[in-house]
């Protein structure tokens, strides 16, 4: 009974400041495809497999990842190769000229 009412309380908290947890259908599992894909890689990629042992020591770690290696360094598929950075680098050189005629 003490997980369900843990559980309840951060239903009723999150309730309370209106966030809505995201949930597809049955056997729909493209909602959650992305973040995923991002904690799979950053667990093979990046965190410790002894894990971590103060929340700074994660959270910078976190950090260091997401805008020093997954944007900056780590190619990505989907970007036809690229890394993050550079494929909205050049989207916003190859569509600039488009925004600024309308």
């Amino acid at each position: 009974m003490i997980v369900w009412g843990f559980i309840n309380q951060i239903f009723i908290k999150c309730a309370e400041r209106r966030i809505k947890q995201s949930m597809s259908r049955r056997g729909n599992c493209w909602d959650n495809a992305p973040m995923e894909r991002f904690f799979r890689s950053y667990k093979s990629e990046w965190m410790p497999t002894t894990g971590y042992h103060t929340f700074n020591e994660a959270k910078h770690s976190v950090i260091d990842y997401i805008t020093g290696y997954y944007s900056k360094v780590r190619p990505h598929s989907y970007n036809g190769g690229l890394t993050p950075n550079e494929s909205e680098r050049r989207y916003g050189i190859e569509y600039r000229a488009v925004a600024n005629i309308t």
